[in-house]
Order: C-alpha cells, then structure tokens, then sequence
C-alpha cells in the first residue's frame, strides 16, 4: 500500500466536507502508518517540519482528526494515519458571553473556526502543572477533542469566576449554561 501523503488527505476530507461536517466517528479504516504531521501547543500544525500556512488547510485537517485512547488520527472512511500532538489538538483563542452570574453562558470558538457551548456537553477541565502550579484549562469541543483554552482568554475567564461550594468545598470558578465548572479550590488563592 502506498504511504500516504498530505495531499490524498486534503482530498478526501475536502471531499467528505462538502455535505458537513464528516463523522469520523463512524469510520474505522485500517491503520496505513504515521506521517510527519505535528500540532504544537499553540495550535500551529507542521508537516514534514513546516508549518502549515493555509488556514483552510489547518480547517480541513482538524475536520478528519480523531483521538483512540492516547494516540492522534486523521481518518478518512479508507485511511487512518496517526499524527503527533503536543498537548491538545485544538485552541480555544476566544469565547463570547451572554447573560450575566448563574445566568451566562460562555461559547468558544477554537483556531479553526470550531465552535462549542461551555455547558454538560463541553465541559471545562484545568489541569495544574505538578512543580508550577501553573494551570492549563481546557473545553471539550467534540469526539474526545479538547482544546487548551490560551492565555488572554483564560485571564478573561478568570474576570468571570466566583466563588461557590461545589461537593462540599468552596472552589473559585465559572458558570456557564447554569452549570458551575471549578478551577481551583478558593482556599489556594492568595
């Protein structure tokens, strides 16, 4: 079998697009190798060690891209190719917020151009780095894909957090689509 390059992808997800969004989920072709492709922490993808300057191509790709336990695909319903990410393979790079307090409702849109509600389908996760203590908040967007919420955004999350008790503690954190979403308990901040 051949190996498969960026160009056949581009094609076949080009193609699978074009009635919506391609249900990955539902395909399951055989493994036919890695390929040279990389997502980097801040959203950038890289074939053969180049990024990929064409953000349409960056849309396309992340349209065929699915998650099997650890590891990264890009499916079509003939090929599966395993890619590297370095640490989620999406970014939220902007949110919008409607309503106020319990009330509001935060929806995210990701680098290329998904879209998701913060609420019980996608939600909020923050994980703190082990030595730092610095924190990495993410928002699931779809099929086991989450995408690391960047820093402006997360600051401005920060300005819409307040305190609350969740399972019997107090924790400081969001609301969104009358869901309270903890990011750190209130009494490890200053």
């Amino acid at each position: 079998m051949p190996t498969p390059n960026a160009d056949t992808l581009a094609a076949a997800a080009k193609a699978a697009n074009a009635k919506g969004p391609p249900p990955v989920h539902l395909w399951n072709p055989p493994f036919c190798g890695d390929l040279d492709m990389r997502i980097a922490r801040d959203g950038t993808w890289f074939y053969l060690g180049t990024p990929i300057g064409r953000a349409p191509l960056v849309k396309l790709f992340s349209s065929i891209l699915k998650r099997e336990g650890d590891r990264y695909y890009l499916v079509t319903p003939v090929e599966k190719v395993g890619i590297t990410v370095d640490d989620a393979p999406l970014l939220a790079q902007d949110f919008e917020v409607t309503g106020t307090g319990r009330d509001q409702v935060l929806t995210f849109t990701t680098k290329t151009e998904d879209v998701a509600v913060l609420g019980p389908d996608h939600p909020l996760r923050v994980e703190r780095d082990p030595e730092t203590g610095e924190p990495s908040p993410y928002i699931l967007i779809r099929s086991n894909l989450w995408a690391l919420i960047d820093r402006k955004s997360f600051y401005r999350l920060v300005d819409l957090g307040c305190h609350e008790t969740h399972d019997g503690h107090k924790w400081f954190g969001i609301w969104s689509s009358g869901q309270f979403f903890p990011v750190i308990p209130s009494s490890e901040l200053p």
